[in-house]
Parts: structure tokens; C-alpha cells; sequence
């Protein structure tokens, strides 16, 4: 996530990484079994039809499971970390994680036959963070309850929303480079990369300094507040992609990037791959929106509150993915509005049939089943295919489908429960 609001995001230094010959040998043996992962032929075809997919001719549905209670997953210490090191223990999370979901839940999951090295890229984020009180029913989960603060009431308030400046520290992303080459370089190749999918979600931040309450009610008695609002802060994404792009630091997303909060970018309207461009520009990746709030407002509101105001960053970008947990069945006529739409958020709350029929055969339906089948007292595996076989018989051999698993909070901490599902998910779109 580029921005969070619950924290900035430290600026880049140009301290030395320090990495022990024990955190070292941790991770290139970790980094051995990701290469052979990424060899296997599987990555390629997986490839393949999430391009077809996205491409609008698709060959099956795609699966994919994302947003996983970690703290609920690990067997035999797979995810058990062993590095001292603070780089070295960042790197480990990522390759344990990745290196666990292809061993247990791979779905149609796709490893890179290299390992990515971020680019010293930093952005002064928004200048105001959230002020909350936060209840935990779980203190080893990150998935917590808050109540927000109000720092936003009137159009004065507005000034704390500040417009981002971005560095790129050059100097730092070669000390990187060199550390990923000393650990990784002999066993797989490092990868150096930029800003890649942006999640573009305007609603989600001004509700946090705004209140929820508040936002809902002003949409009616305080419209000016509102607009102003949601436009100050798409004038700041703007000015800050912008910058993404004057600094060169832009990183492709037509890959194994998940876009907007679906699965894989994978489609061929993009640049290629093998030969990417020496300069990537917006119009050479994938945009996004979304207004979750937005679940009972009604399309009226939602256009001029929401989408009205997101056009003209849509526009930024080759293709585009709308929506997250909002159900959009009621609204497909906006959403026939964005420019160069591909792939539409189906979430648990959305009518399938409805939606499949206000957009038709154009498009990619993102499908979220419910995790809460997860989180019962019992599994019910049964459950859980008749769930997707539903779906799957209102799309048809026509409709072009992925479906994504996703803000799974707690398996009860049976983690082999997303293991079936995943299993099962792909016998159905197998089948």
C-alpha cells in the first residue's frame, strides 16, 4: 500500500544494510526454493490465462487467495523467523509467505523467476493521519476495530490535507541493489523496481479524519465540504503521479501485480513484458477506485460524490479495475461511464445475475466469496463449493471470471480450512 493512514511513512536513508553470513545463508537457501518455484513450468501457463482472462478470452476462471490471517497459518514453523536483522527479517517474511501460500494454497498463483529490489522511492504522503481509538479482540491479529476522530468539519479544516513531494534517492536504491546482489545475485536474478499499482481510494481516507457519521450525513446537509474534500485529495494523487512520473520511478502492473483489489494485471493491451519501455507512463498501466462507503448511497450520489470526481484520474490509465466491497449491481450504469473499465468488483454483497446483466460479456467479473465461511464454528466444505458452483453457473461458459479470497481475518486458526477452499475452488473452475 503506497499510503496508509494510520502512520507516515519514514523517509529513505542512506544507512548501510548489514547482513550477518547466518541471516545471509537463511534467506539464500529460502531464496533457493523460491527459484525453483519460479522455474516450474506451471508459472508460465498460469501466466497465460490470466492474460486470456484479462484480455477478455479467458479459458477458465482464474483463482487466487490474498489479505490472509498470517498470524492464524503457520505449520511446522514454515512461517517461524529465524533472521536477526531487520533487513534481512523483512526480506524473510516475504519469501516464507510466498514461499508457504505455492506449498498449501496456490490457486493460480504466479512466483517470478527473480526477486525485486524496491527502488529508494519516498512520498510525504498527506500530511494528516488518522486520530483513533482502536479495540482489539485479538492481540496477535492486525484486524482491529476503530473509532475515528473528527479533524475535519469545515472547508478551513481542509488546508491539513497537504500536497505529496516525492524523492527518489538514487544513491540508496544502488546500496540496495548491491546488498539483494551479495545475498540473492548468484541464485536468482534481482530485479530493481519502481511505483507499481497504485491504490487510488479517496473515500477510504477522508471518512478517517472526517468521521463515518458525519461523511454520510454531510453528503446531504454539507455537499460543499465533501466535494471539496474528495477533490483536494484527488488533486494530491494527481500531483504526486505527477511527480511518479517526472522521476522516471513508474513500474509496470501487466504482470503478477494484483490490481485495484482483484487478482494479476497479466493482459497484452499493456506494453510487453520482454520489452517494456525505457520510460513507463500512466497510460501504460492499470488504474482503480473504489468508494466502499458507498454500499447504500444512492447511484446518484455515488456519481457525483465519487466516481464524477475519480474521472479524470481514471482517465490517467490504460486499463482500469472499479470497486471493492461496495456491491455495484444496483449501479452498473455509472460504471459504464469510466473510461477503458476491464475488471469490476464482485463482492460477497453483490447480485451476481444483476451485475453480469447491467455489464455483459465485456468484462472481467473480480468475484469475492464471503470468508466468513472460514470463521464459523465448523467448516463446511460443501459450503463452500456450492457457493462457488452458484457463481459459476450464473456466469456460464461466457462470463470472464476470477475468484479472489480475501479479507480473511481467522481460519480458527485451522489453516487447513483456506487450504481446502483453495482446492475446491479449483476443482470447480477445473471441472
Amino acid at each position: 500500500m503506497l499510503h496508509d493512514p494510520s502512520h507516515y511513512t519514514p523517509m529513505n536513508t542512506d544507512e548501510e544494510i548489514n547482513v550477518s553470513d547466518k541471516d545471509r545463508d537463511i534467506l539464500r537457501a529460502l531464496a533457493e526454493q523460491k527459484a525453483a518455484a519460479g522455474a516450474d513450468a506451471s508459472q508460465k501457463e498460469n501466466a497465460r490465462l490470466w492474460t486470456a482472462l484479462n484480455d477478455l478470452e479467458s479459458e477458465r476462471p482464474m483463482v487466487w487467495v490474498n489479505e490472509i490471517c498470517w498470524n492464524e497459518m503457520d505449520v511446522n514453523d514454515e512461517l517461524k523467523l529465524r533472521c536477526k536483522g531487520s533487513w534481512a527479517r523483512e526480506q524473510e517474511v516475504l519469501l516464507r509467505k510466498e514461499l508457504y501460500q505455492w506449498n498449501h494454497l496456490p490457486g493460480d498463483m504466479v512466483i517470478n523467476p527473480w526477486i525485486e529490489c524496491p527502488k529508494a522511492v519516498h512520498s510525504s504522503d498527506f500530511g494528516i493521519m488518522e486520530d483513533t481509538d482502536i479495540a482489539k479482540t485479538n492481540s496477535e491479529n492486525d484486524v482491529v476495530s476503530r473509532h475515528f476522530n473528527v479533524q475535519i468539519e469545515t472547508l478551513a479544516d481542509l488546508e491539513l490535507i497537504k500536497m505529496p513531494v516525492v524523492t527518489h534517492s538514487q544513491e540508496q536504491t544502488a546500496v540496495r541493489e548491491q546488498v539483494f546482489n551479495n545475498v540473492f545475485g548468484d541464485i536468482m536474478p534481482v530485479k530493481v523496481v519502481g511505483q507499481s499499482h497504485i491504490w487510488f481510494t479517496p473515500w477510504d481516507f477522508l471518512i478517517r479524519w472526517t468521521g463515518i457519521e458525519n461523511a454520510m450525513i454531510g453528503l446531504y446537509d454539507d455537499p460543499d465540504l465533501f466535494h471539496a474534500g474528495v477533490e483536494r485529495l484527488v488533486d494530491a494523487w494527481m500531483i504526486e503521479l505527477d511527480q511518479f512520473d517526472e522521476l522516471n520511478v513508474l513500474e509496470l502492473d501487466n504482470n503478477n501485480e494484483r490490481v485495484g483489489s482483484g487478482g494479476y494485471g497479466y493482459i497484452s493491451k499493456l506494453p510487453n513484458l520482454g520489452n517494456p519501455p525505457a520510460h513507463v507512463h500512466p497510460k501504460d498501466m492499470w488504474g482503480c477506485s473504489n468508494a466502499q462507503i458507498f454500499s447504500e448511497v444512492s447511484p446518484d450520489m455515488h456519481w457525483d460524490f465519487a466516481i464524477a470526481h475519480d474521472m479524470r484520474w481514471m482517465e490517467r490509465w490504460g486499463v482500469n479495475y472499479y470497486g471493492c466491497c461496495e456491491p455495484l449491481h444496483n449501479k452498473t450504469d455509472l460504471l459504464k461511464k469510466i473510461p477503458n473499465l476491464r475488471k469490476v468488483s464482485t463482492s460477497g454483497w453483490c447480485d451476481v445475475e444483476k451485475i453480469m446483466t447491467g455489464l455483459g460479456q465485456e468484462m472481467v467479473y473480480s468475484i469475492k466469496p464471503s470468508p466468513a465461511i472460514l470463521a464459523e464454528d465448523n467448516w463446511h466444505p460443501d459450503r463452500a463449493r456450492a457457493e462457488i458452483r452458484r457463481v459459476l453457473d450464473i456466469g456460464g461458459e461466457q462470463a470472464h471470471m476470477e475468484f479472489i479470497m480475501k479479507d480473511i481475518s481467522t481460519v480458527r486458526h485451522d489453516p487447513k480450512r483456506l487450504w481446502e477452499w483453495t482446492a475446491i475452488a479449483m476443482e470447480e473452475v477445473t471441472a
